[in-house]
């Protein structure tokens, strides 16, 4: 298979499967214990019908839209993820080319593998930064602090990860930053040389936002320990609020999931929310992002930006959820396997085909503009 045969999702997936060695592609694959909710996620979209209306002149369509005060030209942006130079070794920097080339918003993460500054300094689209919440609340005030110096215009908070979650994928491959692997998981990398031979012919792997506080070669850092060590579950309301007066700026909670939580978020003045059980990786068994997305939307919808992400592969999910009321929604997988199979031009070629779902479903819809979405053209099954 070759990327011009990759239609949809699936045919991605399937392309980063056989270039990447198993353990990183089970990393991106993967989710918590029995991987339920990473199932539910999409499945949830299934029990919605559209209901389209016809004869309504939908010659040109306008996709774009303003969240988190950003003005995006279509209703998706690529979540920030972690590890991405493990995927393909242009990482990071595919990702937001691709995002600029299509208008939107991307997210680098606090476990990126290219530097807040660098991207900022490449692209003038709007930037995301995910960050942790760490014991030292001193290196808390030192990344904020950063991402204002880089230019960074939204500051979006994870708050269901304050421990890792049970990946039993990763566990039985033996996956970690430096590699110590498993025998089956060096097994996995043997029959996979190509991969290895780019991995070792670019640039080193860092994480350059963690650079100060985590050091890479002395042993493992495992994705769980860098969890387990480095992350507060003390982490509460107080200790947020906090965050969001010294950020005095756009700030995100990303992983809220109750309609007291959202509440909360608004109270303490945050300006947007993330629906997300964080692709299924976390607590096994919660719900889906879309299913808690019309109660919440009723709830604080008029007061703070309501996004969310988890189980996104079409065009139409898309439009589900800004009929229910989301501003936006965000993707991870969906732009990660691209990014495995090809690069830059992997993920170009999803939000293109993102691009065109959108823009049919919208005139199959009979909307011309995203405004024009509500819960009338859905029911429930």
């Amino acid at each position: 298979m070759r990327l011009r045969d990759c239609h949809n999702f699936h045919d991605f997936r399937r392309l980063a499967r056989r270039r990447l060695p198993g353990p990183i592609f089970d990393y991106i694959d993967g989710a918590a214990d029995d991987e339920v909710t990473h199932r539910r996620n999409t499945a949830s979209f299934e029990r919605c019908d559209l209901v389209p209306n016809v004869l309504r002149g939908v010659e040109n369509i306008d996709m774009s839209v303003t969240v988190l005060g950003q003005k995006l030209a279509m209703p998706i942006y690529c979540s920030p993820t972690a590890l991405q130079r493990l995927f393909h070794h242009a990482g990071e920097r595919a990702v937001a080319a691709a995002a600029a080339k299509y208008g939107t918003m991307f997210g680098v993460s606090s476990l990126g593998t290219v530097s807040l500054e660098e991207l900022r300094k490449a692209h003038d689209t709007p930037q995301v930064y995910q960050f942790y919440y760490h014991r030292d609340r001193g290196l808390n005030r030192a990344m904020m602090q950063r991402a204002k110096e880089a230019g960074v215009q939204v500051m979006m908070l994870t708050v269901d990860s304050i421990t890792g979650g049970n990946r039993e994928r990763d566990k039985r491959t033996g996956f970690s930053i430096p590699f110590r692997l498993t025998l089956a998981g060096m097994y996995q990398f043997g029959i996979k040389p190509a991969w290895g031979i780019n991995y070792l012919t670019h640039e080193r792997f860092k994480l350059p936002q963690l650079d100060q506080h985590v050091d890479m070669g002395s042993g493992a850092l495992s994705i769980s320990k860098y969890f387990t060590e480095m992350l507060d579950p003390s982490m509460n309301w107080d200790d947020v609020g906090e965050m969001v007066r010294l950020w005095n700026g756009q700030f995100c909670l990303k992983g809220v999931m109750s309609v007291a939580d959202a509440r909360r978020a608004v109270e303490i003045g945050c300006t947007g929310i993330v629906l997300s059980n964080h692709g299924g990786r976390q607590l096994d068994g919660s719900r889906a992002p879309f299913d808690q997305l019309a109660e919440i939307v009723d709830a604080v919808g008029d007061r703070i930006d309501v996004i969310m992400d988890g189980g996104i592969q079409r065009g139409t999910h898309v439009l589900k959820a800004l009929s229910l009321g989301a501003k936006a929604v965000g993707v991870g997988r969906y732009y990660l396997y691209p990014l495995a199979a090809a690069g830059q031009a992997g993920v170009e070629r999803a939000l293109d085909l993102m691009r065109s779902e959108l823009e049919r479903g919208m005139k199959l819809m009979g909307c011309t503009a995203i405004n024009q979405l509500s819960r009338e053209n859905l029911r429930f099954r």
